[in-house]
């Protein structure tokens, strides 16, 4: 008996089914409400940082138990490592990690494609375009995750986790597979070798017989799609010749050739890189020709495509989005830290940022923060700076990845300020809680001062006196976001 159910609800379901004991992840949009929505019959946590998350789960793949790992798209950077190594490593049990991309860039610092990972660690990656698809793939991922011995990717994103379809559930009862250590047998090398002559064809083999992958041919023009954007395709051209594809690494090229062999044009319609485009050694057209755009997709993209489909090359017209046109998103009025950040704003010094809620103060009218790579860069940022700086870290960022960066300033002697502000939960993504590090960071930095900053009137006196001073110091800052 078929369900309605939404995106999300289909992946939640799906990892039930799979028969999956254990999920870890780092809360970030889109994908936070899927860990929150998973209930108690999954073992869950959220990890301090992706890395740990994926390692987490590749321990208990060695021990024959299924696992997620749940990230957003700038999580799949922190994981990689391990993610590119398990491949020829091999695993035990199927291991999946559902990546949720930010297309369009609502909450993210960059704009990054995760299906790019697929050919980076050479594992496979599905894109789904709906709720049954995106069931049906996470299903079939672990499966195929345990018969190539390497993790498995889902690429989703925020408009595919809203939108709705029927899905016929299936309850799986897979058997135990558990780590062959004979793999120890192998050199580096030939363990790489291994994964070629044994792991890769497996995968090729499921790509082009996957029936995942969905197409219909009427007509002399044609679209190559994946993702979301193949829904898109479907409302809009339900006549017109259509390859959706849901696995794109690695590509079913036979079934992609046999297509374009029949139709005089093809448009490439995909978000947010040019993933499949790139790999095609046949004349297609999409985001290198000009025909659709980078980035996130809408239906007037694809429209325009169409109407340009005779043209070889289209000349796109970009315009960067200015705060000014979008919107402002300032900090908010009752944040406790604005005296801090006040403070800091009078004094003529470098500031490095961090991916936190002081991102909020790079905008007018603060525009406090000179710079703010990624979650927990601050600290190594403020590390190169030609004189001593201040380096602004929430205490999530600091346990995320922040504390390597302390640590190398110490090794180093580097000259900087640290603040980290202490309000023990993620205030960006939900409210999660934040370990207290206070006792660490106090027994490994001599001068670490706790102050509250509503509490303590100069701030600018502190500030000035620890920059004068010769090393780091760290200044804790408590208080409570009135959020939570």
């Amino acid at each position: 008996m078929k369900e309605l159910m939404s995106g999300l609800q289909a992946v939640v379901f799906s990892l039930l089914d799979s028969n999956v004991r254990i999920a870890t992840g780092v809360p970030g949009f889109p994908i936070t409400e899927i860990m929150e929505n998973i209930g108690k019959k999954i073992k869950h946590e959220w990890s301090v940082n992706e890395k740990i998350a994926l390692e987490i789960v590749l321990g208990s793949s060695l021990m024959g138990v299924r696992g997620a790992v749940i990230t957003k798209h700038v999580g799949m950077n922190i994981l990689s490592d391990p993610l590119v190594t398990s491949a020829t490593h091999t695993i035990g049990a199927g291991v999946v990690i559902i990546a949720g991309d930010d297309a369009g860039v609502q909450k993210s610092q960059n704009e990054q494609d995760s299906r790019n990972y697929g050919l980076v660690a050479e594992v496979p990656v599905f894109d789904p375009s709906t709720p049954e698809t995106a069931y049906r793939s996470i299903m079939e991922a672990f499966e195929l995750s345990e018969k190539v011995s390497a993790p498995a990717i889902i690429r989703i994103t925020d408009r595919f986790l809203k939108s709705e379809g029927n899905i016929e559930r299936s309850i799986i009862r897979p058997e135990k597979v558990s780590f062959d250590k004979n793999i120890w047998q192998l050199t580096m090398l030939g363990k790489h070798q291994r994964f070629h002559k044994i792991s890769f064809p497996r995968m090729c083999e499921y790509a082009e017989s996957s029936t995942l992958n969905r197409f219909k041919i009427k007509g002399n023009v044609g679209i190559i799609s994946s993702g979301y954007p193949s829904s898109l395709v479907e409302s809009l051209y339900p006549g017109l010749s259509h390859l959706s594809l849901c696995v794109i690494n690695p590509l079913p090229l036979d079934m992609i050739n046999r297509f374009i062999d029949e139709h005089r044009h093809v448009l490439v319609v995909e978000e947010t890189e040019p993933v499949i485009e790139r790999q095609l050694s046949r004349k297609v057209l999409g985001k290198l020709t000009g025909h659709m755009p980078y980035g996130i997709v809408e239906a007037v993209d694809i429209m325009e495509g169409i109407k340009n489909i005779s043209k070889g090359i289209v000349l796109q017209h970009i315009s960067p989005q200015a705060i000014e046109k979008r919107g402002a998103r300032p900090i908010c009025d009752d944040c406790p830290y604005l005296p801090l950040y006040k403070a800091v704003k009078e004094l003529n010094v470098p500031v490095a940022g961090d991916l936190g809620c002081s991102i909020f103060t790079s905008a007018p009218p603060l525009s406090l923060i000179d710079a703010a790579f990624s979650l927990g860069s601050s600290i190594s940022t403020a590390s190169g700076f030609d004189r001593k700086g201040i380096a602004i870290i929430g205490d999530f960022g600091f346990a995320h990845s922040g504390i390597p960066g302390l640590v190398n300033a110490v090794q180093n002697y580097h000259e900087v300020v640290v603040i980290v502000l202490q309000n023990e939960v993620s205030a960006m993504t939900g409210g999660q809680s934040v370990p207290d590090l206070s006792g660490l960071i106090s027994s490994y930095i001599k001068d670490t001062e706790i102050i509250d900053p509503q509490a303590d009137a100069d701030l600018k006196c502190l500030l000035e006196n620890k920059l004068k001073k010769k090393g780091i110091c760290v200044i804790i800052a408590r208080a409570k976001c009135p959020k939570y």
